[in-house]
């Protein structure tokens, strides 16, 4: 590919570190220099095709536009460059018992390669074997790796509770929480951004605060929320970042990725990428490329965003991955005398074992076995590349005008790997982007300043962009490049709208376009049957269809910065919080709300901005809370089945069953939250709204921060802010149909499992006083019930602490409906009970007695009840 003497000698530069010592060695002892493309010269060498979109190359290695047929390296040269960073003594839990895979090793015959004028006809899939559709397994896996693939990702889709060892201090609960769009695997909206936190010293160093450097929002400890180290003066916002095609990226040897450096920019390009290294070895994982390894990369937000913690895998399993991690073996040794010495010294870098994390919460470490984090980690390798759209005439002509502009300079077409190119438009190198999206995070070598160019492929399907995510489209992203990528961003904001739209054709045609979805909902994806969950409680017209799908639409639309939201945000969507089991649901415990207040000698202060302490904010920063709060309490997301049933139940047969002035403290009383507007509240764990169009508005300013129209007589809800996007931020229009959406909303069906225990079950429901609370009143045109009177009880213990909302006293809640109860874990207001059985054993107050009575039944009868509940 090379035809520059200038670009030969790049090839062959010595960097600083020894690992590029190695590579140097890789390519002198394979002849470097010898050849005049520059290639390092394979013991076997395939060649592979690549298809006709990435044509394009980097201007900083050619002066011409070669094809990107190239040689490829198939010896140990490049499998040792893979070696985990995690080399630990330690012994796994349990081994996996498949051969190792051989799917790694180059194998085909040369493929002609294209003139820049051809267009090739073969599908990408046919020629290289990496594409699939986004969150697809590489094409080539085994039948063992498939079924490897399918356990890590139902890994990668778990929920962990605090049983599990989750915490005791975390930001989500799942691995997808993170990596969810379009599909597992991928990345997420602004509701899963997390924030990095430093300590900066005087004399300007920094030291990470938080876990590991980053801020967990939750605990499991008092109060639910994990304070801000008070030394944190520095912080960042991360958005999460996709994993398609990690182990392609993987795979690369470290002299593919060193050879396109030029750190002094000696070609006076204004392009000086440079490695970033993780324990002497070229980093290619992260934002910043500060891990090597993709067991690393997983390992430590496991501990950080999770808490669960791991050993490392053991070299016999790190043998058995995908992309095969253990340390060099001397057994298959086909490297020169004089490469085999740099990789031997490569290697004992990595002798110092990576450690085991190990936290306090009484759960036995390590929490996730060795079996799991192997399953898990071989999930990630074996994500397909995304695969990119057939050409077309407007795609064609962006790639040539990305060339033109010189983002190929960073956004290289491909890399070299065993298999052939790598189409990920990324050299993997750090470019400095300028003070304005600077982060000042150093991480190894990386300054403030300086990112890994991130990989294109699949790019339109993983909005929104750059490294915090600041960036709502392509065209947004384009233009707040900065430092080095000034000069593209310039020449590209000096194009005509025309040909703007050329250079994002292409890019969506770098795979994912097909998947892109403006929430998590596939495209096109069909309303559920009457009386399933998520779809409508009762047959609709054919007018009443267009209203349900498109209040969906704007239930599950992730509201971009652009579009008003925020400046502070629980969510950036309705979904955002209401997604379990289905669209409309519950929401795990890692979108908790979290109240605060004061409480002094019993008299509760709200703070004037209100009780809620939002999580995010778009200021690249943790939002501030007020100062003198002493009470925190997180707020389970409940889910949104039925809610226009109890919306449409008279007040008057509400009213029926309160008995509110009941001077016994344990006797079942139930009071009625009345608001300052003289309305019944049904709806919220306070009952302190009152209909789902005040739900819908209330919810929409506390926690997108979207301001919402004048309306009539509806109150709730944030006329105006202060951000740049005018108000209202959401029509009248879509707010009506979001209402509609909510209301048509189908209750549970029971799921009657075996019918004898749940019948014996519901006479104790009753037996045991929890009816008293849990009525059967209310009966659902479906015959639903939802198991509620909608009044407010106390159910916690005297002095125990809560917050005052309204009407609704410190301790009161509102009676949660029962219907759905097994599939929206956790339990409670706080969401601190992780099962059914610790959510009745924390029932106190007007429920101790119901409680005591539970405790003393026979484990046959306790069974019944709870299989009882559970069937709902």
């Amino acid at each position: 590919m090379m035809t520059s003497g200038v670009s030969t000698i790049r090839n062959c530069r010595l960097s600083r570190t020894l690992v590029s010592l190695l590579a140097v060695s890789v390519l002198v002892a394979n002849g470097c220099g010898d050849d005049d493309d520059g290639e390092p010269r394979a013991t076997a060498t395939p060649t592979h095709a690549i298809p006709a979109t990435p044509t394009l190359t980097s201007t900083r290695t050619s002066t011409a536009t070669p094809s990107l047929t190239s040689t490829t390296t198939a010896t140990a040269t490049a499998t040792a460059t893979l070696v985990s960073i995690d080399t630990p003594p330690a012994t796994a839990s349990s081994t996996p018992t498949h051969t190792p895979p051989n799917t790694f090793t180059p194998t085909g015959t040369s493929v002609p390669t294209p003139s820049p004028s051809e267009t090739p006809t073969a599908s990408p899939t046919a020629e290289l074997g990496i594409f699939g559709d986004l969150g697809d397994p590489l094409p080539q896996a085994s039948a063992e790796q498939l079924a490897t693939f399918e356990r890590g990702r139902q890994i990668a889709s778990r929920v962990f509770n605090k049983e599990d060892g989750l915490g005791p201090d975390f930001n989500v609960v799942s691995c997808n929480a993170c990596h969810e769009k379009p599909v597992a695997g991928g990345s997420a909206g602004h509701y899963r951004d997390f924030l990095l936190v430093r300590a900066v010293l005087e004399d300007g160093s920094s030291i990470p605060v938080g876990v590991n450097g980053v801020q967990p929002q939750f605990t499991l400890g008092p109060g639910g929320r994990r304070p801000t180290d008070p030394s944190t003066n520095l912080e960042a916002t991360r958005n999460p970042i996709p994993f398609f095609g990690v182990g392609l990226l993987a795979e690369l040897p470290e002299f593919e990725i060193l050879r396109h450096e030029d750190p002094d920019d000696a070609d006076e390009d204004g392009i000086s990428g440079r490695a970033n290294y993780d324990r002497g070895f070229v980093g290619r994982f992260g934002r910043k490329a500060q891990t090597v390894s993709i067991e690393g990369f997983i390992r430590g937000p496991l501990f950080n965003h999770l808490g669960l913690t791991t050993d490392p895998l053991t070299d016999e399993m790190k043998a058995l991955l995908p992309v095969p991690s253990a340390p060099f073996d001397d057994s298959a040794n086909l490297l020169s005398p004089l490469t085999e010495f740099f990789v031997k010294a490569a290697y004992a870098q990595v002798a110092a074992p990576e450690e085991p994390t190990v936290d306090e919460d009484g759960v036995p470490d390590p929490e996730l076995s060795s079996q799991d984090l192997f399953d898990l980690v071989s999930f990630a390798m074996l994500l397909a590349a995304p695969r990119p759209d057939p050409p077309t005439v407007l795609s064609e002509a962006g790639a040539q005008r990305f060339a033109d502009l010189g983002c190929a300079a960073c956004h290289i077409p491909a890399l070299e790997g065993p298999r052939g190119p790598v189409p990920a438009y990324s050299d993997l190198l750090l470019h400095d982007m300028g003070e304005e999206l600077a982060d000042h995070m150093e991480m190894g070598l990386a300054g403030g300043a300086e990112f890994r160019t991130q990989p294109l492929w699949g790019v339109a399907a993983v909005a929104p962009y750059l490294h915090d995510g600041r960036a709502d489209t392509l065209d947004d992203a384009i233009r707040l490049h900065g430092g080095e990528s000034a000069a593209s961003r310039d020449a590209y904001a000096d194009l005509d709208q025309e040909a703007q739209a050329e250079v994002i054709a292409f890019l969506e045609s770098l795979g994912g376009a097909n998947q892109r979805s403006n929430g998590l909902l596939p495209p096109n994806a069909p309303i559920p049957q009457v009386g399933v969950l998520a779809g409508p409680d009762r047959a609709l017209t054919a007018e009443e269809v267009l209203l349900f799908d498109r209040g969906r639409a704007v239930f599950d639309r992730d509201l971009p910065i652009g579009g008003g939201m925020g400046p502070t945000f629980n969510g950036d969507s309705c979904r955002a919080c209401h997604f379990l089991p289905v669209i409309g649901g519950a929401g795990p415990a890692d979108v908790d709300v979290i109240r605060h207040g004061r409480l002094d000698n019993g008299l509760f202060t709200a703070p004037e901005r209100g009780t809620i302490a939002p999580r995010h904010s778009t200021a690249n920063a943790r939002p501030s809370i007020d100062e003198t709060a002493n009470v925190f309490e997180t707020r389970q997301t409940p889910p949104l089945f039925g809610l226009g049933f109890l919306e449409s139940i008279p007040a008057a047969d509400i009213l029926a069953n309160e008995d509110c002035d009941n001077p016994d403290p344990e006797a079942v009383s139930g009071c009625a939250h009345i608001l300052t507007s003289g309305e019944l509240g049904r709806l919220g764990w306070k009952a302190n709204v009152p209909s789902l169009a005040e739900f819908a508005r209330d919810a929409m300013s506390n926690e997108l921060g979207i301001t919402v129209p004048d309306v009539g007589d509806l109150s709730f809800g944030t006329l105006q802010d202060a951000d740049a996007s005018p108000d209202p931020e959401i029509t009248e229009g879509d707010l009506d149909a979001l209402v509609f959406f909510m209301q048509r909303l189908a209750p549970p069906k029971r799921r009657n499992q075996d019918s004898e225990a749940e019948a014996a079950g519901e006479v104790l429901f009753e037996a045991v006083g929890c009816s008293d609370c849990h009525v059967t009143d209310f009966v659902s045109p479906s015959g639903a019930v939802p198991y509620t009177d909608l009044l407010l009880h106390q159910v916690a213990p005297d002095g125990d602490v809560g917050i005052v909302d309204g009407g609704a006293a410190l301790l009161e809640i509102r009676t949660p409906p029962l219907w759905g109860l097994s599939l929206t874990p956790p339990y409670m207001h706080d969401g601190r009970a992780f099962t059914v059985e610790e959510a009745i054993a924390r029932h106190e107050g007007e429920a101790t007695r119901s409680r005591l009575q539970f405790e003393m039944l026979t484990d046959e009868d306790r069974g019944n009840l709870l299989a009882f509940i559970e069937s709902l």
